[in-house]
């Protein structure tokens, strides 16, 4: 069995090149990048660089990290990748409490509210649940191994998020799809109860999140994708309430020819109060925030924000005290002298009011010096103080990650001749095994 969608001889090598990804603390006592097979995190409430520490028993990441998270209450981070392992830490120590060996490589992650469970998704649709209840089946934690509990049957899993209730569970892929799973009180047992499917994207799903508001606990779905568009869903019904063409209003989607290139959303990050959202686009020099009127159930364009000429965003992470922390770079970039870049930007002035309308909450980004941790933070994230020499490589990056995405994850057309032919190909390689 094939561990993607992709056949063996058409692997691209383009494939390989990772983002760079950012997670923060809820409450923003630390922050964490992923930077190819290395993660940096530094802790803001001891203004200090942490050391992880690993005892379980596994190895280190040996490739590219997919998907780094903390949960909900900050107790728990995870991280996991291409080298197939997903590790679990408790960020009070920074150790390591296990690691999981997972039968694909890994594409995203995701932590119940209650920190009991952590769901992975794998390259070939599945998604597996790992318990993190020592009294759970009565076995010792680290023994414990991941259960499949749904699958989108041979389709890139994408995003994965738990519900703000916990009642559920989505999932997105490349198919265009995002499914709305029951997550079982015993999931081991699997999660077979669909509450809705929420389709209308027409590319590939990229990103997951949700909006919640005191008047709102239970939150609306957010979605980008490969269409250039973030979609707004109530996941009880699968029911589209409204789009926002935002690769258009930023003047991002291009044609050539007959061929319309729409830049994909990578990344959509809520606010802890209010209905302000920040989305990173491809292309896009800067971030841009959306406001949602829940009421009437609408996206709007508030404004974009800019963040020079070679800073595109590839994460983002949003904090309690109302900053929004970016990141932009790659890995395993051909033709670079680097194995990997990371450069960390953050936008402060957000008022938890999120009302944008006066100047005095205008977000300004932060100078280098006045972000938290100042030089120190930026020397562990990003490996450096200051990659002002490296402007040409972090273009470089930015565009690798872009072709990079867009071949793994748009679907190619082949003529039915074709068709057969790698039907014949496959099934010449299953007689030979």
């Amino acid at each position: 069995m094939a561990e993607t969608t992709i056949d063996e001889g058409e692997t691209n090598r383009e494939m390989e090149v990772a983002p760079a990804l950012i997670a923060v603390h809820p409450l923003e006592k630390s922050v964490a990048v992923a930077a190819g097979a290395e993660l940096r995190v530094f802790d803001l409430e001891g203004d200090c660089p942490v050391t992880l520490l690993d005892d379980s028993g596994g190895p280190l990441h040996a490739d590219s990290i997919r998907a780094i998270r903390f949960g909900a209450k900050g107790r728990l981070f995870a991280s996991a990748g291409d080298d197939k392992l997903v590790k679990i830490w408790t960020t009070d120590s920074w150790r390591c409490l296990r690691t999981v060996c997972s039968e694909k490589r890994v594409s995203a992650v995701a932590i119940s509210h209650d920190g009991l469970f952590v769901c992975f998704a794998d390259k070939f649709g599945v998604v597996w649940v790992v318990s993190l209840d020592e009294e759970e089946g009565n076995q010792p934690l680290v023994n414990k191994k991941a259960a499949p509990i749904l699958a989108h049957y041979c389709s890139i899993i994408t995003s994965l998020e738990f519900s703000p209730d916990g009642r559920f569970i989505i999932s997105a892929d490349r198919d265009f799809k995002i499914r709305v799973t029951m997550f079982p009180m015993k999931p081991f047992k699997g999660a077979h109860e669909i509450q809705s499917f929420c389709l209308g994207h027409t590319e590939f799903v990229s990103c997951l999140a949700f909006l919640c508001t005191p008047d709102y606990s239970q939150g609306f779905l957010l979605s980008g994708g490969g269409d250039s568009t973030v979609r707004l869903w109530d996941i009880a019904s699968g029911s589209l309430l409204h789009t926002c063409e935002v690769g258009a209003q930023a003047e991002l989607v291009e044609s050539n020819g007959d061929e319309v290139c729409h830049p994909a959303v990578t990344a959509i990050c809520t606010f802890p109060v209010g209905s302000l959202i920040a989305v990173a686009i491809q292309s896009l020099h800067g971030v841009m925030l959306l406001n949602c009127d829940l009421s009437g159930r609408t996206l709007s364009v508030v404004k974009v924000v800019s963040m020079g000429d070679v800073f595109i965003a590839t994460s983002l992470g949003m904090s309690s005290a109302g900053r929004l922390w970016m990141v932009t770079g790659a890995s395993n970039i051909h033709g670079s002298n680097f194995t990997s870049l990371a450069r960390v930007k953050v936008l402060a002035g957000f008022e938890m009011s999120n009302n944008l309308d006066s100047s005095e909450n205008e977000p300004c980004m932060l100078e280098d010096a006045n972000i938290p941790g100042g030089e120190k933070v930026l020397e562990k994230l990003q490996g450096c103080v200051s990659l002002a020499k490296e402007e040409k490589a972090l273009a470089a990056a930015t565009e690798a990650v872009k072709i990079a995405m867009r071949n793994l994850l748009i679907k190619k057309q082949y003529s039915v001749d074709k068709r057969e032919l790698r039907k014949k190909s496959r099934n010449d390689r299953k007689l030979k095994q």
